[in-house]
Protein backbone atom coordinates (compact mmCIF):
# COMPACT_ATOMS: atom_id res chain seq x y z
CA UNK A 1 0.00 0.00 0.00
CA UNK A 2 1.27 3.60 -1.26
CA UNK A 3 -0.33 6.99 -0.75
CA UNK A 4 1.41 9.81 -1.75
CA UNK A 5 0.02 13.69 -2.28
CA UNK A 6 0.89 15.98 -4.93
CA UNK A 7 -0.50 19.69 -4.69
CA UNK A 8 -1.67 21.72 -7.45
CA UNK A 9 0.63 24.42 -8.99
CA UNK A 10 -1.55 27.32 -6.68
CA UNK A 11 -1.79 24.35 -3.80
CA UNK A 12 -5.51 25.02 -3.22
CA UNK A 13 -5.63 21.36 -4.38
CA UNK A 14 -4.47 18.36 -2.46
CA UNK A 15 -4.54 15.11 -4.49
CA UNK A 16 -3.75 12.09 -2.37
CA UNK A 17 -3.48 9.46 -4.67
CA UNK A 18 -3.70 5.43 -3.02
CA UNK A 19 -2.12 2.06 -4.39
CA UNK A 20 -2.84 -1.18 -3.37
CA UNK A 21 -5.01 -2.05 -0.12
CA UNK A 22 -6.67 1.28 1.87
CA UNK A 23 -6.47 -0.50 5.50
CA UNK A 24 -4.96 0.33 8.50
CA UNK A 25 -1.54 -0.30 8.13
CA UNK A 26 -1.70 3.17 5.88
CA UNK A 27 -3.19 4.61 8.66
CA UNK A 28 -0.45 7.30 9.66
CA UNK A 29 1.31 7.61 6.48
CA UNK A 30 -2.27 8.83 5.15
CA UNK A 31 -2.85 11.18 8.20
CA UNK A 32 1.22 12.62 8.08
CA UNK A 33 0.09 13.57 4.19
CA UNK A 34 -3.56 15.56 4.52
CA UNK A 35 -2.25 17.17 8.06
CA UNK A 36 0.84 18.41 6.36
CA UNK A 37 -1.05 20.46 3.35
CA UNK A 38 -1.23 24.25 3.94
CA UNK A 39 -3.83 25.25 5.72
CA UNK A 40 -5.30 27.43 2.91
CA UNK A 41 -6.28 24.42 0.83
CA UNK A 42 -9.42 24.51 -0.53
CA UNK A 43 -9.72 20.89 -1.99
CA UNK A 44 -8.98 17.69 -1.24
CA UNK A 45 -8.69 14.88 -4.15
CA UNK A 46 -8.29 11.35 -2.82
CA UNK A 47 -7.00 9.29 -6.56
CA UNK A 48 -8.55 5.61 -6.02
CA UNK A 49 -6.83 4.56 -9.45
CA UNK A 50 -4.75 2.18 -8.09
CA UNK A 51 -6.64 0.90 -4.99
CA UNK A 52 -7.26 -2.66 -4.96
CA UNK A 53 -9.11 -2.86 -1.51
CA UNK A 54 -10.66 -0.47 1.70
CA UNK A 55 -12.01 -1.56 4.65
CA UNK A 56 -13.36 -0.01 7.52
CA UNK A 57 -10.52 1.76 8.74
CA UNK A 58 -10.33 3.28 5.70
CA UNK A 59 -13.93 4.55 6.00
CA UNK A 60 -12.37 5.71 9.34
CA UNK A 61 -9.36 7.38 8.19
CA UNK A 62 -11.60 9.24 5.21
CA UNK A 63 -13.97 10.54 8.58
CA UNK A 64 -11.12 11.82 9.56
CA UNK A 65 -9.93 14.16 6.84
CA UNK A 66 -12.97 15.19 6.45
CA UNK A 67 -13.38 16.34 9.72
CA UNK A 68 -9.72 17.82 9.69
CA UNK A 69 -10.79 19.54 6.54
CA UNK A 70 -13.74 21.59 7.89
CA UNK A 71 -16.43 18.72 8.28
CA UNK A 72 -19.55 19.48 6.86
CA UNK A 73 -18.05 22.77 4.96
CA UNK A 74 -15.10 20.23 3.63
CA UNK A 75 -14.82 19.83 -0.34
CA UNK A 76 -13.18 16.22 -0.71
CA UNK A 77 -13.54 14.16 -4.00
CA UNK A 78 -13.21 10.47 -4.31
CA UNK A 79 -12.58 9.56 -7.95
CA UNK A 80 -11.18 6.94 -10.21
CA UNK A 81 -12.94 3.60 -7.58
CA UNK A 82 -13.19 0.33 -9.00
CA UNK A 83 -16.56 -1.21 -8.73
CA UNK A 84 -16.08 -3.01 -5.24
CA UNK A 85 -14.49 0.10 -4.33
CA UNK A 86 -17.61 2.23 -5.28
CA UNK A 87 -19.91 -0.48 -4.02
CA UNK A 88 -18.52 -0.20 -0.52
CA UNK A 89 -18.41 3.43 -0.36
CA UNK A 90 -22.23 3.29 -2.00
CA UNK A 91 -23.36 0.87 0.84
CA UNK A 92 -21.59 3.10 3.45
CA UNK A 93 -23.52 6.21 2.20
CA UNK A 94 -19.68 7.89 1.60
CA UNK A 95 -21.87 9.87 -1.15
CA UNK A 96 -23.82 12.06 1.44
CA UNK A 97 -20.74 12.78 2.91
CA UNK A 98 -18.16 13.72 -0.13
CA UNK A 99 -18.23 13.82 -3.79
CA UNK A 100 -17.60 10.18 -5.45
CA UNK A 101 -16.85 10.44 -9.01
Amino acid sequence: MTVTAHPSDDRSVITIRVSGRFDFSSHQEFRKLYEAAPADVKQYVIDMTDATYLDSSALGMLLLLRDHAGGDNANIRISNCNPDVKKILTISNFGQLFTLE
